[in-house]
C-alpha cells in the first residue's frame, strides 16, 4: 500500500471530503493538522512547490495536489494505481 500523507485544517470541507474518499478506499493516512501544528506549514509550502491552501496531498512522497486535483485522478481511473504502489 501507498504511503499518503494530507496536510489539513480541520474546519476545510476539502480537506474533510478527500480524508472522505481515502478512508472510503481503506487507504491509511499519515495526517498533518496544520491549524493545530502550524510549525508544519512552511514545510507543507516547500513540499508542494509553493501550494498553501489546503489540503495538500502526497501519495509516495509525490505531490498530487489538493482535493479537486484527487478527485480528478480518481475520474480518469489512475487513482486507484496510485494508492496500490509499495512506497
Amino acid at each position: 500500500m501507498a504511503k499518503v500523507e494530507i496536510y489539513t485544517k480541520n474546519y476545510c470541507p476539502y480537506c474533510v471530503r478527500a480524508k472522505q474518499v481515502l478512508t472510503s478506499k481503506g487507504v491509511v493516512f499519515q495526517e498533518y493538522p496544520i491549524d493545530l501544528q502550524p510549525e508544519l506549514r512552511d514545510l507543507m509550502i516547500q513540499r508542494a512547490n509553493g501550494g498553501y491552501t489546503v489540503p495538500q496531498i502526497f501519495i509516495n512522497e509525490r505531490h498530487i495536489g489538493g482535493c479537486d486535483d484527487m478527485l480528478a485522478l480518481d475520474a480518469r481511473g489512475q487513482l486507484d494505481e496510485l494508492l496500490a504502489a509499495q512506497a
